[in-house]
């Protein structure tokens, strides 16, 4: 190839990448500093949406932006550990969720952090408020009030005669608690009877179903990074105690639970990289608006419903967004 047409061909593919690659010294990619608050597995798929729409915006993992992945594994003491270290390492911007949004925030001011998903960003005094955060954080939050009562009634619709519900929280992240205090308000509405299952690492999930009565009649488990992590293990169990799951998660569905409902996380996701990609073009997390959710999926699993006896009537079926078979 000639050296006129080599440099015209360099500039052609030049003029296709991010403008953020421009900005950066060189030889150095922008880099990404990805802390996973729950386990890589529990992530895959919101992880995958967010590299693809990053992909579909121009950034291509390894030639125009490098990520670091750290995973906590739903341990808070991990989170405060991991955003320490991406300080030093000088990432251009942190994603992270509203689980370890705090820690993300202490270790740093200055570097842009994206909350790819979090519960209350106001609430918890992360944000100065949804239209403007102000400060170097911005991002999505899952604040949907009704998720809860929907959840609920969808239950009783599929067991009209529920009178016992087990509500599992990580009793240490404070969505939790306050997304079991709402199930506990609407249960009551409904008159349900309720039974707290408290926990706080992977070791107290076990002994939790251990403490159940066997009234017990059905399990709503509260979204928590320590809950993603051991997903598979907390339907297991629900299964093995007969009792019908439901969460705010397709993802849980997809796991072995009865009912879904609630945010698509992977479109959270998406979106959280499209905020990404506005930070990389220099704009300011203060100056950009936190986002709320605009796309709900409802889930049944129907494997889960024959193992269990139950039967989903139609006029819920028809409603799916999708149906597990």
């Amino acid at each position: 190839m000639k050296r006129r047409e080599f440099v015209t061909l360099l500039g052609g593919v030049a003029a296709t990448w991010p403008f953020g690659v421009h900005a950066q010294q060189p030889g150095k990619l922008p880099t990404i500093g990805f802390l996973g608050a729950a386990s890589q597995s529990g992530w895959r798929s919101w992880t995958d949406a967010f590299v693809m729409r990053l992909h579909e915006l121009g950034w291509i993992e390894g030639h125009t932006i490098t990520i670091e992945y750290r995973w906590g594994e739903g341990r808070r003491e991990r989170f405060a550990e991991f955003a320490a270290e991406f300080v030093r390492l000088k990432v251009d911007v942190i994603v992270t969720a509203g689980n370890a949004g705090h820690e993300a925030k202490a270790a740093t001011s200055t570097i842009p952090i994206v909350l790819a998903v979090a519960a209350d960003p106001l609430g918890d005094g992360l944000v100065e408020s949804l239209a403007r955060p102000g400060g170097n954080i911005t991002g999505m939050s899952i604040q949907a009030p009704d998720v809860t009562g929907k959840l609920i009634s969808l239950l009783r619709e599929v067991s009209p005669g529920l009178r016992q519900l087990a509500i599992m929280a990580d009793a240490g992240y404070p969505a939790s608690v306050l997304e079991m205090g709402q199930v506990e308000a609407t249960a009551r509405q409904l008159g349900i009877q309720t039974t707290r299952l408290e926990i706080r690492r992977a070791e107290d999930i076990a002994p939790a179903f251990d403490t159940l009565k066997s009234g017990a009649e059905a399990l709503y488990v509260c979204n928590s990074a320590l809950v993603v992590t051991n997903r598979l293990r907390i339907s297991t169990l629900a299964l093995s105690a007969r009792l019908p799951m439901l969460s705010s998660l397709k993802e849980d569905a997809e796991a072995g639970g009865l009912i879904s409902y609630g945010p698509n996380v992977q479109d959270l996701f998406r979106r959280a990289a499209e905020l990404v990609d506005k930070i990389l073009h220099g704009a300011k997390p203060s100056d950009i608006p936190v986002e709320l959710p605009t796309k709900f999926d409802l889930v049944f699993n129907l494997t889960t419903a024959k193992v269990l006896g139950i039967t989903i009537p139609h006029n819920l079926l028809v409603l799916a967004d999708e149906v597990i078979e």
